[in-house]
């Protein structure tokens, strides 16, 4: 499989949106149209910094999605970019998608003077988490969740 990474476009919304569902239900997030529309008009139209990528097989037809987002660093004074999702359907898988899409993040991080591509993921995704190794350093922070206060 021949993969090409590409910035999404509208006639993607389909195959993304299908893509996003199974990000989400990888993390055992509950079926929810509404936030992957919402979502997806996000990434299409740029919205909150998020820069939406694609890989796309022979046919362009994307078979992995990645959301950035860029992100300020005060203790460093630099910008960074964040990987929110990453996915690769399971027919994609191992045919160099992820891979790709990294590279790309880490690109487009270098050509806008970031200093660091940054990302989380499970502790027990196993899987993604050996093509992670391959590209960059896992951190020994902890991450926090806290929820507002209304």
């Amino acid at each position: 499989m021949s993969i090409t990474i590409r910035v999404v476009e509208s006639k993607d919304e389909a195959a993304w949106a299908e893509l996003y569902s199974g990000y989400r239900a990888f993390y055992r997030l509950p079926e929810d149209s509404v936030s992957v529309a919402r979502t997806w008009q996000w990434v299409r139209d740029g919205d909150h910094g998020l820069l939406g990528l694609v890989a796309v097989n022979e046919d362009d037809q994307p078979v992995a999605l990645a959301n950035l987002r860029w992100f300020a660093r005060p203790s460093s004074a630099t910008m960074g970019l964040y990987l929110d999702d990453l996915f690769t359907s399971p027919e994609a898988r191992g045919a160099g998608a992820a891979s790709a899409l990294l590279n790309e993040a880490a690109a487009r991080a270098g050509e806008n003077g970031a200093s660091v591509v940054r990302w989380i993921t499970a502790a027990d995704n196993s899987t993604a988490r050996s093509v992670y190794d391959s590209h960059a350093v896992a951190t020994p922070w902890v991450t926090y969740d806290m929820k507002p206060t209304v």
